[in-house]
């Protein structure tokens, strides 16, 4: 493991793992969100690169647990459901993540700080698209759009949840739809950044790190939902959301 310590001091690290609680925490409550809480909080002392590689990990293990919540059969269902969203979202992953390493830091942060500031700002000001079935139209838009922000910067919630939200999906059957499309999305991420560079020897090791913290923060958030009312703490991660957006567009602005 002493390869990936040249590139972060043991304070980072602990830092890091924090971030990683958090981000975790926050998914365990609404099902979304950790990369972009790991992307936030990890680039205010580390490149953006090396956080994308962080989260990576971490990502295709808590999505697999999301998934299968409600068992294979199920997960199944919501994947063959969605098939449409996922081939194209998959698609342009993997085409977009070959860019990665060409864009400069401060292009790569506003490509997650706009799109994420806005969503938050149109949830919480209570502007929802509504839309009275799914749509091969409308997925393959969505699914575009999910995959290229995931490949550039792992983070394809917002699009995502939009869409889902739009679709008026129960809680239960949203949570686990989320959990298919990122836990799919993850593993494609994964490959595609093997495949990038981004993720080689001496960053592997910090995603595997990140793994055992970004879990207990999603036990611990999946217990808090069990027990708080839902809304409070949706609205609550939307206010997060939106200072975390807002944090990324300011850092691609004044650099």
């Amino acid at each position: 493991m002493e390869t990936f310590f040249p590139l972060l001091t043991p304070s980072e690290l602990l830092v890091a793992a924090l971030v990683a609680v958090v981000a975790g925490f926050v998914k365990g409550v609404v099902g979304f969100a950790m990369p972009l809480i790991f992307i936030s909080g990890l680039t205010i002392f580390m490149p953006p690169e090396l956080a994308l590689a962080g989260l990576i990990i971490p990502t295709v293990v808590t999505n697999a647990q999301q998934a299968l919540r409600q068992g294979v059969q199920a997960a199944v269902r919501s994947t063959v459901e969605f098939k449409v969203f996922l081939g194209v979202g998959g698609l342009a992953l993997v085409v977009c993540a070959q860019f990665v390493r060409l864009f400069p830091d401060q292009v790569m942060l506003a490509i997650i700080g706009v799109p994420v500031t806005f969503f938050a700002l149109l949830q919480l000001t209570g502007h929802r698209f509504n839309l009275p079935k799914q749509s091969a139209g409308v997925e393959v838009i969505v699914g575009s759009i999910a995959g290229a922000l995931g490949g550039l910067s792992g983070i394809w919630g917002p699009p995502t949840v939009a869409y889902l939200t739009a679709l008026n999906t129960p809680k239960h059957d949203q949570m686990r739809v989320q959990g298919v499309i990122y836990g799919l999305g993850a593993v494609v991420l994964l490959g595609a950044h093997l495949w990038s560079g981004v993720l080689r020897a001496e960053t592997i090791w910090f995603s595997v790190a990140m793994v055992p913290t970004a879990y207990l923060g999603v036990r611990i958030g999946s217990a808090v939902m069990d027990r708080i009312d839902q809304q409070m703490f949706r609205r609550a991660t939307l206010c997060v959301l939106l200072v975390a957006g807002l944090n990324l567009v300011r850092r691609a602005w004044f650099g």
